[in-house]
């Protein structure tokens, strides 16, 4: 059987299997198994186990369920109470500060945990009321707690950084280094979004009325609640950054760091550590399954030289290498909306990666551009995880589709932002080549 017959059938079996509502990774690993023995027969199941197993033998994979754990711990420690309430003082006497002071508050949140959940539900259980209870726009609200919970996975340390780093190969702390100006970079879009959103329908977004301001004193004091936030930052992105501690040693300082935001703020209990450690083992367990699947997926498309056909029919895309990045991100902007950022990532990184590289592209630029995608795709209807999340935890007032079009003005704002990285490669790879 033919290269292009067998590639066919395979993705065919793929798209099939995943459209029929089976789990990702039970397709992943079940189809390709099928198509390997029948490949290269039953000596090619040693070659799977082998590769699997190396990968599972990585040190780096210890921190995906510390980071998790980490955030599964500030979630619920009262960080994020203080955080608001000291940008409720600086501002809400701004047109729309209230939303941006949330965007500010889900980037320092991003920037402690790794995943993308911890900051949508906290802000969406403190900051949500409290817009609402302003007049603010409820589309407006949603939309930047949408947009600046999915900062999680950008601005590192991230989870899904992990991941890319273990099937791509490339540098956990330059991935990391990549993400700080394009995460930066969106920040000061959204905030000038809704501040010129504001600007010219105050209704909006209005400012706090001046008995509500309050004065120089209370705004000097309440900035204390950045204090533990900015220790963990350095625990953390800082000791990775500057070579001192490898990421599995910086997640397990981070975990240390949550624990002390939890005693600090009086929320530290055993029923707590319960509830974090069994979230993070169901959210691990879902991870590493998917890898497992992953791993036979790759196997069974490089076997097959599944991997040749792709590379020969991306040179009939128009536009040259700029056309087939371009081609490689609507693709994975399509994805995004409807499968786990996870899944998307171990079906597409084997057979774009060799691609970009062929191609001349630097790998770390594709990495942070494939991640904001699926930033994006956290907050895009129909299935992003960011408006499940939200709908949990709003009033019954907001419907599903108030949700999804709250953040369609956030999801062209952030496609700006991709386009200005494309452009500008800089942006991402500056810091790492600096640093690393």
């Amino acid at each position: 059987m033919s290269i292009e017959v067998l590639s066919l059938l395979f993705f065919g079996a793929l798209i099939i299997f995943l459209l029929s509502g089976l789990p990702l990774s039970f397709v992943l690993g079940g189809v390709s198994m099928i198509f390997i023995y029948f490949t290269w027969g039953p000596e090619a199941f040693y070659m799977v186990a082998a590769q699997t197993w190396g990968a599972m033998n990585k040190f780096t994979l210890v921190a995906v369920p510390l980071f998790i754990f980490m955030a599964m711990i500030l979630e619920r420690s009262g960080v994020a109470k203080d955080l608001y309430e000291m940008m409720y003082l600086w501002f809400g006497p701004v047109g729309g500060g209230l939303a941006i002071g949330t965007v500010v508050i889900c980037a320092i949140f991003s920037a402690m945990c790794g995943i993308s959940g911890a900051a949508v539900v906290s802000m969406g259980t403190i900051a949500l009321p409290s817009m609402l209870e302003r007049n603010y726009d409820k589309e407006l609200a949603l939309g930047c707690i949408n947009s600046g919970g999915g900062w999680g996975i950008l601005i590192p340390p991230s989870v899904i950084m992990i991941l890319y780093a273990l099937i791509s190969g490339e540098s956990v702390g330059r991935l990391f280094a990549g993400g700080v100006f394009p995460g930066l970079l969106l920040l000061v879009l959204v905030s000038i979004y809704i501040a010129i959103r504001c600007y010219f329908q105050p209704h909006l977004g209005p400012a706090l009325p001046k008995e509500e301001r309050g004065n120089w004193t209370k705004k000097f004091t309440a900035l204390k609640a950045v204090i533990l936030p900015i220790i963990i930052v350095i625990m953390v992105l800082g000791s990775i950054i500057g070579g001192v501690t490898t990421p599995t040693e910086a997640a397990s300082m981070g975990v240390v760091g949550a624990i002390i935001s939890s005693l600090v703020y009086r929320q530290y209990s055993w029923k707590l550590m319960k509830e974090a450690a069994m979230r993070t083992l169901r959210l691990t367990g879902m991870i590493m399954w998917i890898l497992f699947g992953a791993y036979c997926f790759s196997a069974a498309y490089h076997g097959m030289g599944a991997h040749q056909l792709i590379e020969n029919m991306m040179s009939y895309i128009p536009g040259g290498p700029w056309g087939s990045i371009i081609f490689i991100q609507i693709v994975i902007f399509i994805l995004a909306m409807v499968l786990d950022p996870a899944g998307i990532m171990m079906i597409t990184i084997p057979v774009f990666l060799p691609i970009i590289k062929a191609q001349g592209f630097d790998p770390l630029w594709f990495g942070i551009l494939f991640v904001i995608n699926m930033e994006i795709g956290y907050m895009t209807p129909p299935f992003g995880f960011n408006l499940f999340y939200l709908k949990g935890i709003v009033p019954p007032s907001i419907t599903m589709g108030d949700i999804y079009r709250s953040v369609i003005p956030y999801t062209l704002v952030e496609l700006t932002g991709m386009v200005i990285i494309m452009i500008l490669p800089q942006i991402a790879i500056w810091l790492p080549n600096l640093l690393l």
